[in-house]
């Protein structure tokens, strides 16, 4: 574990201008640095990097963070590898805090990941003395090239083969990670068995599950790892980490549904696909792919099964949509897989079918229409009804619009008919001419004030943080906004000298906030406030939110009062707010 201590100076010495600069040419754009984005493909450059701050943030696809979390995203390093990458230019020694054996165990736990490690090194082990695991792959036609780009392995047949790999068989650990299933009568066995394994790896390289495919016949065909505290199947994708190069390089990603399936096209130059693990495509899979690629295909079989399966994955598009982005769909012909047919047509006819794919808006339209009678009144009523729900969630105000154009010539309206009937406030002119930009919406109280403690750190020592817990639950208030309001506030004063505050909160729950907030200052450039002005204006902000707390608890007592609802304790409280109010109004 490193020190948070360390992490702070490492990156006060460290310019995250020359990090970023050994991969990505910058060329300076007033106070800040601009690029296209490393991590999508675009044309005109909205990754931006702040020199006074000291972190990049994408305002396309919105990737951010420091000088470590670049190395991480772009060049594939785990934290640690990242620090010691940073640390060894800046000259510094990378020390371990250690904690005493009985806080480790309880505080920390066991190491999952360096669990699935070394299993996945039996597994890989394993399939060298497996004729029968070789042969299935190469008659699938995988070289054993392409098995160690993805660390394909094999469990072998027996109930407890990992027994030689892990000294404590009995280790609930083991239960935890996935590996070991604990049946009847406490009796434990290996949850895979005689199964060609894939490891299943994050974004950071990191393995954090399973995927077993059975040999022969037999039910299920796969396995995947169960859930846990490493591992979310909606979360995941198979052979992203894999081919984030070949993503960006493409401006493309395809998505199909099998481990196979991805090793069979990478194996055929097609790098850019990954899969689902044995699920539905989710809103966080979408959301993740947007991050690396301008163009999703989603690539399934031909048949019923394989279109519902499409219309789930555009149900849980349409929230994540941008304008320019697309999202497209590309249907196999019959009793084809990408794994059959990249096989019998190659690479250049599957890319070919996935040129033609179908764009999100006219597999929508197409699926719709084809379940109305159109020629009918009811019919284009029934169509309104079922594309009403689907318009309203999608992200995109232009795409929502010229879908809208397209759904309203289905239905033989006008415009403005069918956003009267779906309940869109459009101006006048939104079908002739653009619509002139909303005024920005006034950010809020703590939502400042976070932003104001990023500026200047030490103005944490202010915040009283019983204060902030007491207002919890005051509908006034946002509660996450308090919460992570008192989450900086702490985590500021707790350290001694903090140069990055958004290296403080990776992987907390107040990491998204944190970050949309610190990235709100390259917009405003904010950061060109020096740490006096930000002390005052928190000062006095902060006076301002104990009053209106106070105010907000004092309407919600008097309300209690008036239901006869107030406690002893209430009425004595009630009694201290009111002597505080015309205190000060004296």
């Amino acid at each position: 574990m490193i020190p948070q201590t360390f992490i702070q100076d490492l990156l006060a010495r460290v310019d995250i201008v020359d990090v970023i600069e050994r991969y990505v040419p910058l060329k300076r754009a007033g106070a800040n640095l601009v690029a296209c984005c490393p991590f999508h493909t675009e044309k005109s450059p909205s990754f931006t990097v702040s020199p006074t701050k000291q972190f990049y943030h994408c305002f396309g696809c919105g990737a951010h963070g420091t000088a470590i979390s670049f190395l991480m995203e772009h060049a594939g390093m785990g934290f640690v590898d990242a620090v010691k990458e940073l640390a060894q230019a800046a000259g510094m020694q990378v020390p371990e805090e250690r904690l005493p054996r009985a806080r480790t165990a309880e505080e920390e736990g066991p190491d999952l990941g360096e669990m699935l490690h070394r299993a996945a090194q039996f597994y890989r082990q394993q399939l060298k003395s497996a004729p029968q695991a070789v042969e299935y792959l190469k008659g699938r036609g995988l070289t054993g090239e392409i098995a160690r780009v993805f660390g394909i392995g094999y469990a072998p047949a027996g109930w407890q083969n990992l027994a030689s790999v892990f000294a404590d068989y009995g280790d609930k650990a083991l239960v935890t990670a996935g590996l070991v299933i604990q049946g009847e009568e406490g009796k434990r066995y290996d949850r895979f068995r005689d199964r060609i394994m894939f490891p299943i790896v994050d974004t950071r390289g990191r393995i954090v599950g399973f995927g077993g495919r059975v040999l022969g016949a037999g039910e299920p065909k796969y396995l995947n790892s169960p859930e846990t505290p490493l591992f979310e199947k909606g979360r995941e994708l198979y052979g992203l980490f894999q081919a984030r190069k070949a993503i960006r390089d493409a401006g493309r990603v395809l998505v199909v549904e099998g481990y196979m399936d991805v090793v069979a096209l990478h194996q055929h130059g097609i790098e850019y696909a990954v899969a689902t693990l044995g699920t539905a495509t989710t809103p966080v899979h979408v959301h993740k792919l947007m991050r690396h690629a301008d163009e999703i295909v989603f690539c399934f079989d031909g048949d019923a099964a394989g279109r519902r399966a499409a219309w789930r994955a555009m149900e849980n598009s349409l929230a994540q949509l941008a304008d320019g982005k697309q999202v497209k769909f590309l249907f196999l012909p019959e009793g084809e897989d990408p794994d059959t047919f990249v096989r019998s047509a190659g690479r250049d006819g599957l890319e070919r079918l996935i040129a033609a794919a179908q764009p999100l808006s006219a597999f929508l339209l197409n699926e719709l229409a084809s379940r109305v009678d159109r020629t009918t009144p009811e019919g284009r009523a029934r169509l309104l009804q079922e594309a009403k729900p689907l318009v309203r969630q999608i992200a995109a105000p232009m795409l929502a619009l010229m879908l809208r154009k397209s759904l309203a010539d289905l239905a033989g309206l006008s415009g403005q008919e069918l956003d009267r009937e779906f309940q869109i406030k459009t101006t006048p002119s939104a079908y002739s001419a653009p619509a002139r930009p909303a005024p920005p919406t006034a950010r809020s109280m703590l939502r400042r004030l976070i932003e104001l403690l990023l500026l200047d750190p030490g103005a944490a020592r202010e915040v009283d943080r019983a204060a902030l817990a007491d207002a919890a639950g005051l509908p006034a208030f946002d509660g996450r906004e308090l919460a992570a309001l008192s989450a900086v506030a702490e985590a500021l004063a707790r350290e001694d000298s903090v140069t990055s505050p958004g290296e403080l909160f990776r992987g907390t729950a107040h990491a998204a906030l944190v970050q949309e907030i610190e990235s709100g200052l390259l917009e405003r450039q904010a950061a060109g406030i020096g740490p006096a002005e930000a002390r005052a204006e928190f000062l006095d902000g902060w006076n301002n939110l104990l009053e209106q707390m106070r105010r907000e608890r004092l309407r919600e007592m008097t309300e209690k009062l008036h239901k006869h609802e107030l406690t002893p304790d209430d009425k004595a409280r009630y009694m201290a707010l009111l002597k505080a109010s015309a205190s000060l109004r004296s």
